[in-house]
């Protein structure tokens, strides 16, 4: 554990809670939290979630602006539900990214862990784009990467970014019943 890693842990807190709450003020936090965690996952060697914290950094802007533009006039931010269709793409395009990115970081790197690394990244990756695009079943996704983020952290002996992510599955499950009691269509 270094001061790095707590600052994250910290920022990961404050951004996770404002995003269960519907805070468009997440997107700051996040952006600095998983700029910091580009610099843990690197060092630890865990290079699918050291690059997919530059995709974050870039989603993150992407769902501050969308987020921003579809606040209903309370200035609340609407969630949706995706159809039956788009889960079941979303699942497979997923799963074939996992397969794809793991394939590639255990062949042509010396990643730890290579495998599990990348399913917790291409979940992540979903996840995310499903909460820039305020959909409820972001949470599921962020319910299964934080389990299995908790696993592989332990085992790195990451053990205050084990800690967070077992603070981020409770408030993935807050945030599972808060947005699919607010779901407007």
């Amino acid at each position: 554990m270094n001061t790095t890693e707590v600052i994250a842990f910290v920022l990961g807190i404050l951004n996770v809670t404002l995003v269960v709450r519907r805070s468009i003020w997440n997107y700051p936090f996040g952006i600095a939290m998983v700029s910091l965690y580009a610099v843990v996952f690197a060092e630890a060697r865990l290079y699918s979630d050291m690059l997919l914290q530059f995709f974050f950094v870039v989603v993150n802007a992407y769902g501050w602006i969308s987020w921003a533009r579809h606040r209903a006039a309370t200035g609340v931010v609407v969630v949706e539900s995706m159809t039956r269709n788009e889960r079941w793409h979303w699942t497979l395009a997923t799963t074939a990214i996992a397969i794809i990115w793991g394939g590639l970081m255990h062949r042509f790197t010396d990643a730890s862990l290579p495998w599990w690394d990348a399913a917790v990244a291409a979940a992540s990756i979903a996840a995310q784009w499903l909460l820039a695009r305020r959909k409820w079943e972001n949470w599921v996704l962020w319910i299964a990467v934080d389990i299995g983020s908790i696993g592989l952290y332990l085992v790195k002996e990451l053990w205050l970014t084990a800690l967070l992510y077992l603070v981020f599955l409770l408030l993935a499950a807050w945030g599972l019943v808060d947005w699919r009691r607010r779901v407007t269509a």
